[in-house]
């Protein structure tokens, strides 16, 4: 367990250094750069909403099918 905090911590350091770095060093503006952040954060949701519905419908069918090919229940 102390492992996988230490791992985790790591993780969580390195990424707080790694955004600061590039708030820092970016060639953009503050406010351009946050701007291009969430533009970014609004195509990813948006991309995986609809992996997510794609998914789900898969898997209807996939239950819908079974549900058809087992016996009635007495």
């Amino acid at each position: 367990m102390r492992k996988l905090a230490s791992l985790l911590l790591g993780l969580g350091l390195g990424a707080g250094v790694g955004a600061l770095v590039v708030t820092f060093f970016a060639p953009t503006s503050g406010a351009q750069l946050v701007a291009n952040l969430k533009a970014g954060w609004e195509e990813t949701l948006a991309a995986a909403r609809v992996a997510s519905a794609e998914r789900r419908a898969e898997l209807e069918a996939e239950l819908a099918a079974k549900r058809l090919s087992l016996p009635p229940r007495p």
